[in-house]
């Protein structure tokens, strides 16, 4: 067997120890590393929560090298609150847009949820405006699901809010992102789950996010899919979402890094697979969460499919999207069989 030598992990710049890769490469049921991942699904991974209008083309790069082929970015607020439907119209625009440009120009297929945020519901006029310009966008190319909509204080605008966006992903057949409050999570999020029942919402199209270990038992119970952000220091961590993985299984249990503009992770995933590793917990379990899960309920819709990444578009950092490009006078990837391209 050839010698396995220390490397430098490409999530954390750690060192990954030979007893370390052993027992990874012996989970996975290899021997070798390659030095490209092959495509296929047992070391991809998914992101299916990442705000990366927020997030940098080093960010990009970092998570196609870990192993990240895939991201959804869900609508979310800017840090203020908007003051005018122009400016959810552009946003809407850009992560359904220029954002899905960007990320495949560093080899990552970016899709999108469209919804307003619990936040900016409290504004009843200016929610009025987003919720009749909403339809326009829940039909385009890459979205993939309504959200992130649901409560943050469970306000009687929230409410109003909520189910009229529950009834509108009925109408497009679309699942739906469920943001679970910051506070009183646990109350937030049964109070989240009977409204979406009372609405007649399937709970097998619906991803309830921000879980912990007060919520995850009732969310697995009512039958939905039950994510997990991992945050540096709040609502979940890398070795705490092991454990409930190691408690409950991988069935309906999803991770992501739900990276924005504030301190966040966007290599939380790929973190989080090599911890639940180091935990014993089975590389098929681990492909379930990271991977798999996020796939089947995200792909419902048709727009998400595994194809677009095992069989990608070539990178080709010549093409512009009007106009712009995103580089800055580097010398542009491109791979061999875009070479003959005259641009």
């Amino acid at each position: 067997m050839t010698k396995i030598n220390d490397i430098t992990c490409p999530c954390c710049n750690g060192t990954l120890s030979a007893e370390m890769l052993e027992q990874i490469l012996s989970q996975a049921g290899q021997f070798n590393a390659p030095a490209k991942l092959p495509m296929h699904g047992s070391n991809m991974l998914i992101d299916p929560h990442a705000h990366m209008i927020a997030r940098t083309t080093d960010d990009y790069e970092a998570m196609a090298r870990a192993g990240i082929v895939a991201v959804i970015e869900p609508a979310f607020w800017l840090g203020q609150l908007r003051t005018n439907v122009g400016s959810f119209i552009d946003y809407f625009s850009t992560i359904s847009g220029f954002e899905r440009f960007r990320a495949g120009q560093f080899g990552i297929r970016h899709y999108c949820c469209i919804g307003l945020n619990p936040k900016e519901a409290n504004n009843p006029a200016l929610a009025e405006e987003v919720l009749a310009i909403l339809p326009r966008f829940l039909c385009k190319e890459g979205v993939v699901a309504l959200g992130e909509i649901g409560y943050d204080e469970r306000t009687p605008l929230e409410d109003h809010a909520f189910r009229a966006q529950i009834a509108m992903a009925k109408e497009f057949e679309l699942p739906i992102m469920v943001h679970t409050p910051h506070r009183d999570k646990k109350r937030g999020t049964q109070y989240s789950m009977d409204v979406l029942e009372e609405c007649g919402f399937d709970p097998a199209r619906c991803v309830i996010d921000h879980n912990n270990e007060e919520t995850v038992a009732e969310v697995l119970d009512r039958g939905y899919w039950c994510a997990f952000t991992i945050y540096p220091s709040t609502k979940m961590g890398n070795e705490r979402l092991a454990k409930l993985v190691a408690q409950y299984g991988p069935e309906r249990l999803i991770v992501n890094s739900a990276c924005d503009w504030g301190v966040s992770d966007p290599l939380a995933v790929p973190k989080s697979a090599r911890v639940m590793a180091d935990h014993g917990i089975s590389a098929a379990a681990i492909h379930q969460v990271v991977y798999q899960n996020a796939l089947a309920v995200y792909g419902l819709n048709g727009e998400m499919r595994e194809s677009h990444w095992t069989t990608p578009a070539t990178i080709d950092q010549r093409h512009l999207y009007d106009g712009n490009s995103v580089l800055r006078g580097q010398e542009p990837r491109v791979d061999e069989s875009n070479r003959d391209i005259i641009v």
